[in-house]
């Protein structure tokens, strides 16, 4: 029997939010005998995917990435660390093209800085050693007031980020990674639902 681990934050008015993103609402309402809801997000609101456009501005968006970069295999890995370099990574991505960065950030409810994000240095070795999917619990995947070069270094091939995921429950090691974000036409992102499939 296929076992899968949800990594997705629940998508509500609590959910963690990168200070000046939309605070996500929704209002049910009831209408001819049925309910239907109303909802304001951000295209980075919750889990979310970015898109090479978010940072490079280049036509390459949520809707137009390759299903076989969101689906296959993922290794997740544990840090305790808050600058994740290279030192953090060495050793540990052999054969890995999608990765999931397994923080202490999992467990928050609340924004907090400094949070867990990866160096310019870490991220130029991820892309120099294969890896196309960069994921993390944390709210971004660079440090906060950064200039943007973590993800630029990491989107500029045709890779996707991850962030916000929650890992809690993830144990580090490899899994079955689908990644979907909404197919927002022209989206520089968008919020997603991230599956684990754990291997037999």
């Amino acid at each position: 029997m296929v076992r899968y681990l949800d990594a997705t934050r629940v998508l509500s008015p609590e959910t963690v939010v990168y200070p000046g993103d939309v605070v996500p609402t929704i209002a049910k309402r009831a209408r001819d005998g049925f309910l239907i809801s109303e909802m304001t997000m951000g295209s980075h609101s919750g889990t979310h995917i970015d898109a090479p456009d978010h940072y490079l501005f280049d036509g390459r968006t949520v809707d137009r990435l390759p299903l076989d970069l969101l689906i296959g295999p993922c290794r997740v890995i544990e840090t305790p660390a808050t600058e994740i370099g290279r030192e953090e990574l060495e050793g540990r991505l052999e054969g890995a093209t999608r990765v999931l960065l397994r923080t202490w950030f999992s467990r928050r409810t609340k924004y907090v800085a400094p949070f867990p994000a990866l160096t310019p240095e870490g991220a130029a070795y991820l892309v120099g050693q294969g890896v196309r999917l960069v994921g993390t619990d944390a709210p971004s995947i660079e440090a906060a007031g950064s200039d943007g070069t973590v993800h630029r270094t990491l989107l500029e091939p045709g890779g996707a980020v991850v962030e916000l995921l929650d890992l809690s429950n993830v144990p580090p090691g490899e899994y079955g990674l689908i990644a979907l974000p909404l197919r927002l036409q022209g989206g520089d992102g968008a919020p997603a639902r991230i599956v684990l499939e754990v291997p037999p």
